[in-house]
Parts: structure tokens; sequence; C-alpha cells
């Protein structure tokens, strides 16, 4: 998560309670997160540091622009903590064909720890691991 955007503060303090992800083709987490699931979030750079339980998970595939800004704005509470969508989201969405919520609650503050992301890319957002404790460096 971009550090600027201020995300796991908002994820502690039950502000933002969906985790939103756009994209022009089904890649990770598409399809490969369920509800009963455990994440964990970190800012882009940084250890992970927090912990949630997916309580569901809703797929779009986006036909329009203007679909993408109603679908926005029905999540925009519980993504971004307003009503108002942000012009930088907005530019973010457009031309997006895919659209993933993940819902989320129990979220814990957890001993920061580092994550070994070999095999999935260095920008690698999403990462699905079946034993997390397998890929970290505690």
């Amino acid at each position: 998560m971009k550090k600027e955007w201020g995300l796991l503060p908002k994820i502690l303090s039950g502000v933002k309670t969906v985790e939103a992800r756009w994209y022009k083709s089904k890649i990770a987490p598409w399809g490969k997160i369920k509800a009963g699931d455990t994440i964990y979030f970190k800012d882009s750079g940084g250890p992970v540091s927090v912990k949630a339980a997916v309580t569901n998970v809703t797929q779009y595939e986006i036909t329009s622009n203007q679909q993408a800004l109603e679908i926005m704005s029905q999540y925009a509470i519980d993504d971004l903590g307003t009503s108002e969508i942000p012009e930088s989201v907005k530019n973010y969405i457009t031309e997006k064909k895919y659209a993933i919520f993940v819902r989320f609650d129990r979220v814990e503050k957890i001993t920061p720890f580092e994550v070994d992301k070999t095999g999935f890319g260095l920008q690698c957002v999403w990462m699905r691991v079946e034993n997390i404790k397998n890929r970290t460096n505690l």
C-alpha cells in the first residue's frame, strides 16, 4: 500500500473495511481469495504489520467507465472513508476491466515481519500462499 495514502491507520481504526483492487486483466487475487482467508497488509517498502480476516469477496467485470464509477460509489465509504471519490481514484479506475472488493474484519496490529517475494516478482502487490510462515523472515 502507498504509505502516503495513510491506509494502514485507516484499517487499524476501522474506517477502512474494504480493500479494492482494479485491473486490466484477471490477476491475483482475482478468483484466489475467499471468506475465511487471512490477509496481511504492509506499506510499500515496509514490513507486514497488520492482519485481518476476509469476510466477503465481490468481483466485477467492468464494461464501461460509468459502471466503474457506479461500483466505486457503492464502496467509497468502506474503502476510502468518504463518499467523495477523489479525482486520483477516478483516474485510476478509468479503463479498468476488473474490480475486486475484499471486505474484512478482526483487524490486528502484529509484530512486523518481512516477506520473501521470491518467485512472485518485485512489483507483486498480492501473493497467495498456503502458509505465511514459509514466506517470512521473522
